[in-house]
């Protein structure tokens, strides 16, 4: 074998294994960086949003309706410098939730311009109006009034089939009391008529006056609640405050959004 046909052979061979490295390597990018779709779960390529957008179908967005402040304000809570702040929310989605919002009371002086605000948290469950509350809040500035502001709601979409957990309020009244470190209280019998146990069940109590103006604010907490079962709370206020209370106002509310498991058969979550 002469010269030329042994370097005509190693070429050859040179070429087939770099062939064979070149397939592998090929196999080994598809294999650890796939070839993107409209299908890969990945938001990738131009898409707006996983697999939709762009190249892709168009994103099939559903905008939920902006949730309406009704009201708010603020009541003396007996210390100087405290108050207790309201807000009347109202959600006007039917199938959607937010599972957490962020919210801001801000007071104002008499001129209309911001002096303090408090910040916070919640949640609401479609077609919910129900009241935020912030105990105990500072402000050493005076203000005129109040102002409640939300932001970066996080909405979830319910499935046809949806219960709101149905939570009763029976029995419930308010006393005033004689003693030196309590000046009234509130009491009520909680039902938790949903066919699920509830580990912790928040319960806003607003007390008003003949006029329906909101005098005083407190809440407490009842711990697992079992299917059928009945609670009873109490809800004290030590510091005294104006006005004569005429009516009792019990809000319960359970955070049905902490249980994946509750939640799963009936909510999806939605992007916006």
């Amino acid at each position: 074998m002469d010269d030329k046909e042994r370097s005509r052979k190693k070429a050859i061979i040179v070429f087939i294994y770099f062939l064979i490295f070149a397939i592998i390597a090929v196999l080994l990018y598809f294999w650890f960086f796939p070839k993107a779709t409209c299908f890969d779960k990945i938001k990738n390529q131009n898409e707006e949003d996983v697999d939709c957008g762009g190249v892709c179908k168009k994103c099939e967005k559903i905008v939920a309706q902006d949730l309406v402040v009704n009201k708010a304000g603020a009541v003396e809570t007996g210390t100087p410098g405290q108050f207790d702040f309201y807000a009347e929310v109202y959600n006007p989605n039917n199938s959607f939730g937010s599972k957490s919002f962020d919210y801001e009371f801000v007071f104002k002086n008499a001129s209309g311009e911001k002096i303090s605000s408090v910040k916070g948290k919640d949640f609401i469950l479609p077609g919910e109006q129900k009241y935020i509350v912030e105990l105990n809040a500072s402000s050493v500035v005076e203000f005129s009034s109040v102002d409640f502001n939300i932001t970066n709601s996080q909405w979830v979409e319910f499935n046809d089939y949806y219960e709101k957990p149905q939570l009763k309020i029976t029995n419930k009244s308010y006393s005033e009391s004689n003693t030196a470190d309590i000046f009234g209280s509130a009491h009520g019998l909680l039902k938790n008529d949903s066919p699920y146990d509830f580990s912790q069940i928040k319960i806003k109590v607003i007390l008003r006056d003949a006029n329906d103006n909101i005098l005083a604010l407190n809440s407490t907490e009842v711990k697992t609640v079992k299917t059928g079962e009945e609670r009873e709370f109490t809800v004290l206020w030590p510091k005294k405050f104006s006005g004569t209370v005429m009516k009792v106002d019990v809000q319960p509310e359970v955070n049905i959004f902490d249980s994946e498991s509750f939640m799963q058969k009936y909510f999806k979550a939605q992007a916006f």
